[in-house]
């Protein structure tokens, strides 16, 4: 057997060995000088992340068919799992999928450190727990039974939590620590729980032997009704889902920028654990079982809910924030609820029997939901990068000290467009590709999430017009620093910038070659995307060529029509003097910007019956915020036991 065929078969450990070992030799290394040590970082991440994309590559080219790795075996996969227990590692298109996603954004993250955390002491602690996260993240994809995987959950949040706390000089540093441990640490106990009543009542742990035996008599036990309810409210919670997101936005601000970069795909490893719960280990037998059939169903439409609340709670309360590192949290949570509703809508449409809706836009759906998660840790890696970079030369969170941003850091606003086109969903960003998907199958699901899912759009558009306003635009404050941000930094905005522009340009390729495995992995075979869903042209995407080409022709006419208008109509020099939404430009002599907090003033105030109980529910009290998740546990749990 060839090198690269020994590299192939081991791949799935030798990825997660990478960052653990550099972790623990983090400190050693950074005896010797902090170059060393930034060197050793980047080349764990480099390292890792390359080997998990050339086992992509072979997974993807093979079709999604897995790769197994079993711990034991003189060649790695001598056991079979089905009836031997061992650890193993099960890497299909979905989680190579995933793969791919934790490796971008952390080559992304931690180049993007070495000049971020530059002036903070308890570097070499601050690297180890990034490699930490970056090893969970993956062995939270990449785990063949579920006890690794709550092993992978608690090296994730464990880690995470130091991460949000590394600022150590900021009470609310240890304050949001302390929640998100707190939070964590009572799902955890949730997962454990029922990984113990899974095992209880089946004698293993191995994810595809627990998937040929859940349901295989044709009924479902109640444990397993109780088990699902459980597992979906954890690894919801994991993802930030509204009502169990209350620690979430705590967390998001406090943590440094690339910190909040990686949170963001270690909750999409809690996605990527909901829909494996949902499809793989309870959609095993979902042929040959009516009422596995009716629990799967009910899934679906739990995961169509949550869904639906975390874009609107989310998007709501993003729009009435000032702290721009809040503002960003509320977005993640709220884009988490898109791919909820579309893998929830494929769920509900896949466990209905009904082929032909499954094939019509069941799995289109799927796909929009699935190609969003990638499109998300991109456009939300990045806005939160932009994010620090605005922080480190404003000296502020605060929305409404800020302004004028624009005359220096050009690149940084650059970035900061193209994230925030991308998030709002305007075309011909990724955005829009995968919202696109989402947003005509569900509305052949039910017209009304369909209608949802483009107002919570165009509210999260609102939200950022908002941002770049009070961030890049006006006078500029004299007490801010000169001048763009670091390389280190830029060039790690730019790896995800870059990334957004080709999958921008290139969605049809992107959802053929990387998306599709993914959604066969979990849903099996299926018919390729209908072209009735798409514009112009493209596999399951449309053609961003044919909108670039209109877009270039109605912008030179445009111009044109704008110098043909101004002649004779415009006093001279009157032009040059700012216009704010038709506010007095100076008062007494100095420059008058409307602040931040103030731009949706009469949107929050027609709302206010709405956002006055929001705000009493996010009372910041971390016994208020348990509550929400037991009851949310019961109330799911209640549900799928009683259908």
């Amino acid at each position: 057997m060839s090198f690269y065929n020994d590299l192939i078969t081991h791949a799935p450990a030798i990825i997660i060995a990478i960052p653990l070992l550099f972790a623990f030799a983090t400190p050693l290394i950074g005896k010797i000088n902090k170059y060393v040590r930034n060197a050793w970082a980047f080349t764990a991440v480099l390292l890792s992340g390359a080997l998990a994309y050339v086992l992509a590559w072979e997974v993807f080219k093979n079709g999604g068919d897995p790769n197994v790795y079993v711990f034991g075996g003189a060649d790695g996969t001598a056991f079979d799992v089905l009836s031997n227990v061992r650890i193993s590692f099960y890497v299909d298109g979905m989680a190579a999928f995933m793969g791919i996603i934790m490796a971008t954004v952390a080559f992304a993250a931690v180049i993007y450190s070495f000049s971020f955390v530059k002036k903070y002491t308890g570097q070499d602690k601050y690297y180890t727990l990034i490699l930490l996260v970056l090893a969970a993240s993956f062995g939270m994809v990449f785990t063949g039974d579920v006890f690794n995987l709550f092993v992978w959950f608690e090296v994730s949040s464990v880690a995470i939590c130091g991460l949000i706390a590394f600022r150590s000089n900021r009470g609310e540093s240890f304050e949001g620590a302390a929640k998100y441990l707190i939070y964590s640490t009572i799902a955890g106990l949730f997962l454990l729980f029922a990984i113990g009543l899974l095992y209880g009542q089946y004698g293993h742990l191995n994810i595809k032997y627990l998937s040929s035996a859940i349901g295989a008599n044709g009924s479902m036990m109640v444990l397993d009704k109780i088990v699902l309810g459980i597992l979906i409210t954890v690894f919801s919670l994991k993802a930030g889902a509204v009502p169990m997101h209350m620690a979430t936005p705590d967390g998001y601000s406090e943590a440094p920028a690339p910190v909040t970069a990686m949170m963001v795909t270690a909750s999409q490893a809690g996605l990527y654990a909901v829909f494996r719960t949902c499809f793989t280990l309870y959609g095993g037998n979902i042929q040959n079982s009516l009422a596995q059939i009716d629990l799967v169903h009910a899934a679906g439409y739990l995961l169509v809910i949550l869904g639906v609340l975390s874009m609107f709670v989310g998007v709501t309360l993003a729009l009435v924030q000032k702290d721009i590192k809040r503002l960003m949290a509320y977005h993640a949570i709220s884009q988490t609820g898109y791919m909820l509703l579309g893998v929830g809508v494929g769920l509900a449409v896949f466990a209905s029997g009904d082929n032909t809706d499954f094939a019509e836009f069941g799995r289109t759906a799927m796909t929009g939901g699935i190609f969003h998660i990638f499109n998300h840790a991109l456009y939300k890696g990045l806005l939160f990068l932009t994010a620090g970079a605005i922080i480190f030369k404003a000296g502020t969170r605060d929305l409404n000290k800020m302004g004028g941003l624009g005359r220096d850091m050009k690149m940084t606003a650059l970035f900061f467009i193209i994230g925030a086109l991308s998030i709002a969903g305007i075309p011909p960003t990724n955005g829009f590709a995968s919202k696109f998907l989402i947003y005509e199958s569900v509305f052949k699901f039910n017209p009304v999430l369909g209608a949802v899912a483009m107002l919570v759009s165009l509210l999260t558009l609102a939200s950022f017009v908002k941002v770049f306003y009070a961030a890049f635009m006006g006078p500029k404050n004299p007490e801010m620093k000169t001048g763009e941000v670091p390389k280190s930094m830029l060039v790690g905005m730019a790896v995800l910038a870059g990334m957004i522009v080709v999958f921008s340009l290139l969605p049809s390729l992107v959802i053929g070659e990387i998306v599709s495995p993914a959604v066969t992995s979990l849903a099996g075979p299926g018919p390729e995307i209908g072209t009735s869903l798409t514009m112009f042209s493209g596999q399951g995407a449309w053609n961003p060529l044919v909108l670039l080409a209109v877009l270039g022709v109605t912008l030179v006419i445009g111009y044109v029509i704008r110098m043909l208008g101004q002649k004779g109509t415009v006093p001279k020099g009157e032009g040059k003097k700012p216009y704010l939404f038709g506010n007095p430009t100076e008062v007494n002599g100095m420059p008058f910007v409307v602040p931040a907090s103030n731009v949706y003033w009469g949107f929050t105030r027609a709302l206010k019956r709405y956002y006055k109980p929001m705000e009493k529910m996010h009372s910041g009290l971390i016994n208020e915020y348990v509550f929400w998740f037991v009851a949310t546990a019961g109330l799911v749990m209640l549900a799928l036991t009683f259908l």
